[in-house]
């Protein structure tokens, strides 16, 4: 298992990532999840910063693993609802396997008809990348693929009555 698992690490074929938006109605909040496969994710940081040896889980560079994803999602995901950009908060990241996987939270949400998420991850990486939005507001799930050629998508998730 541990040897796919490098395998698959080294050279898995495909360039997706996965992101859940989930609306809490508890804390009033969308809380998202986003997994990222580690090595993509690495490559586009140092393309960004320029720094070929840069490793994101121990950057030498004083900077954190937190604040390398969090200053990279800032610049390639944001969320839209009701039209208006709302901000993002990077709470956390953990390593599961060969993805990294980001906790993010938009907080103050009571309602909300529309939401529009623009997810450019690893985009200018590989041409091929294809970002999943999972979005589940009230209701069933509903889902974007974002890539290269429309990195942005809408879902009208107000509830029919």
């Amino acid at each position: 298992m541990i040897l796919l698992s490098l395998l698959f690490y080294i050279l898995h074929p495909i360039h997706v990532s996965v992101t859940e938006i989930e609306y809490s109605e508890k804390h009033k909040s969308l809380q998202i999840i986003s997994r990222i496969f580690i090595d993509d994710l690495e490559l586009s940081i140092r393309a960004k910063l320029n720094d070929e040896t840069l490793d994101i889980l121990h950057p030498k560079t004083g900077l954190t693993t937190d604040k390398l994803v969090q200053d990279y999602l800032q610049d390639h995901f944001r969320v839209r609802l009701d039209g208006k950009p709302v901000k993002i908060n990077f709470l956390a990241h953990e390593i599961e396997d060969v993805a990294i996987i980001c906790y993010l939270e938009i907080e103050g949400i009571k309602k909300l008809k529309t939401i529009e998420v623009t997810n450019s991850v690893i985009q200018e990486t590989h041409n091929d990348q294809s970002n999943l939005v999972h979005v589940t507001y009230k209701g069933p799930i509903k889902s974007l693929r974002l890539t290269r050629e429309n990195p942005t998508g809408s879902l009208d998730i107000a509830l029919k009555k």
